[in-house]
């Protein structure tokens, strides 16, 4: 018996998506989806949300890259950060400069992989304002 890890990743991303699927159907659908009974209570049946397997995957996988991002953020900050303090030797602020830059670009072939751009990333928290800075 193989262990989920020795899977592929489309393989185990895609039962993530199957149990999000059948997690969404549990959810009732928006009160302008349902259409009453008789008795003025909503069907079983059309209180189930439908969700698509691939826009399920494709939202998972926004939201993940999404936390990617938002850390990728913080740790080029708290970089910075450090920088300014001079608390790095000339190597290291390179190594870290680097490093960076080539988590940044995957992070792009990421989006551009699952036809997302990296303003979609950037969630919108109402009247917080957007999670990422511009």
């Amino acid at each position: 018996m193989t262990s989920p890890a020795d899977r592929p990743p489309a393989d185990r991303l895609h039962e993530v998506a199957q149990a999000a699927n059948r997690a969404f159907s549990l959810l009732p659908a928006r009160p302008e989806e349902v259409s009453p009974s008789p008795g003025g209570r909503s069907t079983g049946a059309a209180r189930q949300l439908r969700a698509d397997p691939e826009t399920v995957e494709r939202d998972l996988v926004k939201l993940v890259l999404t936390i990617v991002e938002l850390l990728r953020q913080l740790m080029e900050r708290q970089a910075l950060h450090r920088v300014d303090e001079g608390d790095l030797t000339e190597e290291q602020e390179e190594r870290l400069g680097l490093t960076l830059m080539l988590l940044h670009d995957r992070m792009v072939e990421l989006c551009d992989h699952y036809g997302l751009t990296m303003a979609d990333l950037n969630i919108d928290l109402g009247p917080l304002g957007t999670l990422l800075p511009p």
